[in-house]
């Protein structure tokens, strides 16, 4: 009978193309972790891998069985899942996923109390952008998402937790910058800063800027909010920024935050799992403790 956790060491081969380091992210010995790939080989009478000096690659029958194995790992994980909330659907284990450009910002207004409400839950806190977080809640390596919904999510179940508005940022000396609020046609022919590709946020906000007659700024893209942040209040240009990112308790002297009249433009925040998730009760409450928390902020 193959062991559950050989498949787990063939996952880590096929992920890391390299025996030294996926035998590190199975906290065992390359040797070890080779041994186990060859007897499965054996025992199935298959080639899986082919083994070059320098590196190493999936067979096309390794292609298939990997495939087959992260279905096995996906239903020993739900089994886990469903035995421990038997048990107690409030303990054990629970690994979150966040996007970067949401994480430093809602982490601290809902883990206090996540935690109070949940003192038996050890929360486990993943940043990643949204394909990556996908990807691994759809292998059963994390079991919840918070993160903008989007139509490629229609295979996942969701909770929206709230709509987020995106504040316009600008120079403190930018024409913009005198209005209390503004209306997304002041943004027509105006010079937008955005994310670098990957983040969900850059083509939601590039979305409404194109709507509106503005243009993206090619000269930089930025990997993080921070670096917006910093680009703006130092008189580069004007972006859109979610509201939990300017809630700064420091804000800076030099940049200014401005509300959009209705309609504004949002991100709908949701909390994403896979369908037939076994916690479910501790879903629903996770559900509430965050609205509860952001209510009031948003």
């Amino acid at each position: 009978m193959i062991r559950v956790k050989v498949l787990e060491y063939l996952l880590a081969v096929a992920e890391h193309k390299h025996f030294g380091h996926a035998a590190k992210a199975c906290f065992v010995s390359q040797p070890t972790l080779s041994g186990q790939i060859m007897k499965l080989e054996e025992t199935l009478g298959l080639q899986l891998i082919e083994r070059h000096r320098h590196n190493i690659m999936l067979t096309p029958a390794g292609e298939r069985l990997v495939k087959e194995a992260r279905n096995v790992i996906k239903a020993t994980q739900s089994f886990e899942d469903a035995a421990k909330e038997l048990l107690d659907p409030f303990s054990g284990d629970l690994h979150l996923g966040l996007i970067p450009t949401l994480a430093p910002y809602l982490l601290p207004v809902i883990m206090e109390s996540l935690n109070n409400n949940f003192p038996r839950i050890n929360f486990y806190l993943h940043e990643n952008k949204t394909q990556h977080l996908l990807a691994d809640l759809n292998n059963g390596k994390l079991d919840l998402l918070i993160l903008p919904w989007l139509e490629e999510m229609n295979s996942f179940e969701r909770y929206d937790l709230f709509a987020e508005p995106l504040i316009l940022a600008t120079p403190k000396n930018h024409p913009l910058a005198k209005k209390k609020s503004v209306v997304l046609n002041d943004l027509n022919d105006q010079q937008i800063l955005t994310l670098e590709d990957g983040h969900c946020l850059r083509d939601q906000a590039l979305g409404y800027c194109f709507s509106a007659g503005a243009n993206e700024d090619n000269r930089f893209r930025a990997t993080s909010l921070e670096t917006l942040r910093h680009m703006v209040a130092n008189g580069l240009g004007i972006t859109l920024l979610p509201k939990l990112a300017t809630l700064e308790s420091n804000p800076a002297k030099n940049i200014r935050y401005i509300p959009f009249k209705k309609p504004q433009p949002t991100r709908q925040i949701s909390l994403v799992i896979r369908p037939n998730y076994s916690r479910m009760a501790c879903v629903r409450g996770i559900v509430k403790t965050v609205r509860d928390s952001v209510d009031g902020i948003i």
